[in-house]
């Protein structure tokens, strides 16, 4: 046995590694998540793992429209989006050791160099980089069944090999144990009009150079890829045809499991792990996607952000949990979305823009950071408020809510949030005070208000009557929601704000911090912020009570 299989945790535990080849954003972490949901219905115990090779320590400091929504664990970590497709699929909170980046693996292998825990030997890339790496993957239960990890990024990029490497090295030390599972994407150029699955083929091949050769490939698509083209890659991977599925694109994601099950993905993964079949209980999804299926009934919700467009794309992803929670709710409700975007600078720019909210259901404002297109969210708060049009604001949003309430209800023409104008003279929006010496030091990675935080839900608001609708409010009237910022309502502001009708129905136990604010409904049917981020915790089976709120109103105004 080779000396560095004492790295390996348990020989109990069984691994699938999911790698990409062609293009990046194929859709691997729904892959992932779905395989994951399938082998949970089958009774076994899952632990997936999302790894990114950016040096990067998490996900919290880069653009959303570089990398995507960064999403919020329970326990405060800055992860990429799939953390949350897996939340979703898996209807259960995940934590810091489902999620690590190349950047943790160099830190963690740099500071035991610096303690003196290699013993003064040369500390070198290789092989003490990959080594590293599978102490990584082994921070799993022990309890666990099955380790499902998936690669960031393709296969031939400098920056994956360590990380493929750790995984040839598994393989040397439990063969049985680890199923390679290969998914990419299948081109058809227009001007070609067939499909071309060349690429693949070469993506293959670059995984085989690296010492690794695939269990199964997953073929992703536009449609179905016809027989062919499956044989040609189940020659070029030397694999039996049956180990190739063909994954064309869905209208609905939460198909992709019951997609899986039918082309016999488990079958293979069983046989491979050389564990015993097993009875998968899908019933629930299937049942599921049959209602969806059936829903008609359209209602048209306004998204006003400003993290969507880069260059000639549209890249929406900066929003998935919003986007997800907002099907969740809608779905259950029985309407199906019409999401209609806007750019917040648009309305800014040009006055007449404002007229596209007239024929929107309701409107939402998401998340975002800085003073960029603030203005133009707030000429839509103000066309919400006044025309009675259902609101929802999360985190910033609701900090514009409160902006927009100041100037136009309270008088105070001027007002601002901090983080827009540092030197407003009516900051009803400011930092936290243990944020100040962050940004003092330029502390910014890992240093905001971050994960689950207890919010005490005040008696006699809208908010409680949802909590209590959808049996989410213990008797305590305290829940748990998740934050990203630093920027907080200005307590000084409090009582001018209560005496115009501006509800502050959610405070931190103590009632320091002001979590959630509403309108009295006799000003408006639904108007409501949330300093937290009610989108993470939402779920395909268990929406949350606040999208509920959200779509029943724009149901009831229909």
């Amino acid at each position: 046995m080779q000396p560095f299989c004492s790295k390996m945790k348990s020989s109990k535990t069984k691994y699938i590694f999911i790698s990409g080849g062609v293009i990046s954003g194929l859709g691997k972490g729904t892959t992932s998540a779905a395989l994951c949901s399938l082998l949970e219905s089958c009774g076994l115990k899952v632990f997936p793992i999302k790894v990114d090779m950016y040096l990067n320590i998490d996900a919290g400091t880069m653009n959303p429209l570089e990398h995507g929504e960064t999403f919020v664990t329970e326990d405060g970590l800055e992860s990429d989006q799939d953390i949350g497709t897996y939340e979703r699929f898996l209807n259960r909170n995940l934590s810091r050791d489902n999620y690590f980046t190349a950047g943790q693996v160099y830190m963690s292998l740099l500071t035991k160099e610096r303690q003196l825990k290699f013993n003064g030997i040369c500390v070198e890339s290789y092989p003490h980089l990959p080594l590293e790496i599978i102490e990584f993957l082994n921070k799993y239960p022990q309890d666990t069944d099955i380790v499902v990890v998936e690669y960031g990024g393709t296969v031939g990029e400098y920056q994956n090999e360590a990380f493929f490497e750790a995984t040839r090295m598994m393989i040397a030390c439990q063969p049985k144990d680890i199923c390679i599972i290969h998914v990419g994407y299948i081109l058809q150029p227009p001007s070609l009009g067939e499909m071309k699955s060349k690429p693949m083929q070469m993506s293959i091949r670059s995984l085989n150079e690296l010492g690794i050769f695939p269990d199964m490939l997953i073929a992703r698509s536009e449609r179905a890829i016809d027989k062919p083209r499956l044989n040609k890659l189940a020659i070029a991977a030397g694999l039996p045809i049956d180990h190739i599925v063909s994954c064309p694109d869905v209208e609905n994601i939460y198909e992709i499991p019951l997609n899986l099950y039918r082309d016999n993905v488990l079958h293979a993964i069983f046989e491979k792990l050389q564990l015993p079949i097993r009875r998968c209980h899908i019933k629930n999804w299937e049942n599921k996607i049959e209602d969806i299926k059936k829903i008609t009934k359209k209602i048209k919700i306004g998204i006003i952000a400003k993290y969507y467009q880069s260059g000639g794309s549209n890249l929406k992803d900066s929003y998935i949990s919003v986007l997800e929670a907002i099907k969740h709710a809608c779905w259950q409700l029985e309407v199906k979305p019409e999401l209609v975007w806007i750019d917040s600078q648009e309305i800014e720019k040009n006055e007449y823009k404002i007229e596209l909210l007239s024929d929107l259901d309701g409107i939402l404002v998401p998340q975002g950071w800085g003073s960029r297109g603030v203005e133009g969210k707030i000429k839509a708060i103000t066309y919400a408020r006044e025309h009675k049009i259902p609101y929802l604001g999360l985190c910033f949003g609701m900090q514009m809510a409160s902006v927009e309430f100041a100037r136009n209800v309270l008088g105070l023409t001027d007002a601002n949030t901090q983080e827009a104008d540092e030197k407003t003279p009516n900051p009803v929006i400011h930092i936290m005070e243990n944020q100040k010496e962050y940004l003092e030091k330029k502390q910014y990675g890992g240093t905001i208000r971050l994960g689950g935080w207890p919010c005490k839900i005040q008696e006699g608001t809208l908010l409680e009557k949802l909590y209590q609708k959808y049996n989410r409010l213990p008797e305590t009237k305290i829940v748990s929601e998740r934050h990203r910022h630093r920027y907080e309502f200005n307590n000084q502001y409090k009582e001018q704000f209560e005496k115009a009708g501006f509800v502050l129905s959610g405070l931190s136990p103590d009632g320091q911090l002001v979590e959630a604010i509403e309108l009295k409904q006799d000003l408006h049917p639904f108007f409501v912020g949330t300093q937290f981020h009610p989108e993470l915790i939402s779920r395909l089976f268990s929406p949350h009570p606040i999208f509920l709120g959200f779509i029943e109103s724009m149901i009831n105004k229909k």
